[in-house]
């Protein structure tokens, strides 16, 4: 009896978990809507958003803790930067394949649109519109940390932590340039480096630095060591974390592609892998409660 027990209950957990890559990777449907809510907002203030936003009451909205702002933030601006409070806010609609991406702001200050364009786009995010906004004048910096998780929890899809340290630190790195060189030409600066990596991949961090100075040089910016060596230390993460953008952006468009599909793909070879190693581990133990 209590092997036909056990056996049952690995029938219902193999069943549930080869049924959860197909409900993990489901695709968004166009238009689908999530908002993110600063934790430390009023109800007044919250309701007042919602009402900017053009979203009705009962939307599912997700909430942004100020711990979490300092888990994503806390290694590239201070403490006192961050503050205390979560507040920024926004809403993320998601698109049609192949639309792209936009980024619309009010009350952010620091941040600008294509600062998070240029780091959504690092995270992996694509084809989705998105509107940051806080009741009153903020950095904005606080605003990725609820877009990321926003974004996942609408296309079902996870993010690597390390990708979304990456984000947020290419997008202060170029806020804080910004402040010397202009917002647009800091932007412009990384948008440019980026592409070329895409183009070309660097080999060496002397390939790399001779790359930012170049394209630099040609947009007639003079960079400083510090702002130099920053750079070179953000590529060389996002170097090591061999993200390949076009391959990013190809598989967050072919999220809708069908099942069949997503069973031939090689990322999902290596889940069912993992799958069955873990099975086997379970049937290992649950063998030894009987020994």
């Amino acid at each position: 009896m209590k092997k036909i027990k056990v056996l049952t209950l690995l029938s219902v957990i193999m069943v549930a978990l080869l049924m959860a890559p197909s409900k993990m990777f489901a695709d968004a449907a166009p238009g689908d809507v999530i908002v993110t809510l600063g934790q430390n907002l009023s109800e007044e203030q919250k309701n007042s958003l919602l009402k900017e936003m053009d979203v009705p009451t009962d939307v599912q909205t997700v909430t942004v803790t100020n711990e979490e702002e300092h888990k994503y933030l806390g290694s590239y601006i201070s403490k006192a930067q961050i503050g205390t409070k979560a507040i920024s806010s926004s809403k993320i609609t998601i698109g049609e394949k192949d639309q792209g991406l936009s980024v619309k702001t009010n009350n952010i200050n620091w941040v600008t649109e294509e600062m998070y364009m240029n780091a959504l786009s690092t995270a992996g995010v694509k084809d989705a519109d998105i509107y940051v906004t806080a009741p009153f004048e903020v950095s904005g910096t606080a605003a990725l940390t609820g877009i990321l998780k926003a974004y996942e929890t609408t296309a079902q899809i996870e993010i690597p932590e390390a990708q979304k340290q990456v984000a947020n630190e290419e997008m202060v790195k170029t806020a804080k340039l910004g402040e010397r060189i202009g917002a647009k030409d800091a932007t412009e600066l990384v948008s440019r480096v980026k592409e070329e990596i895409a183009k070309n991949p660097v080999q060496s961090e002397d390939d790399l630095r001779t790359l930012i100075k170049k394209v630099a040089k040609d947009m007639g910016i003079e960079l400083t060591d510090n702002e130099l060596n920053g750079l070179v230390d953000l590529f060389n993460r996002m170097k090591d974390l061999n993200i390949n953008w076009d391959q990013v952006q190809s598989d967050l468009k072919n999220v809708s592609d069908n099942l069949g599909d997503f069973l031939n793909k090689p990322e999902t070879q290596s889940f069912i892998q993992k799958l069955i190693d873990f099975l086997m581990q379970l049937i290992d133990a649950i063998k030894s409660l009987f020994k």
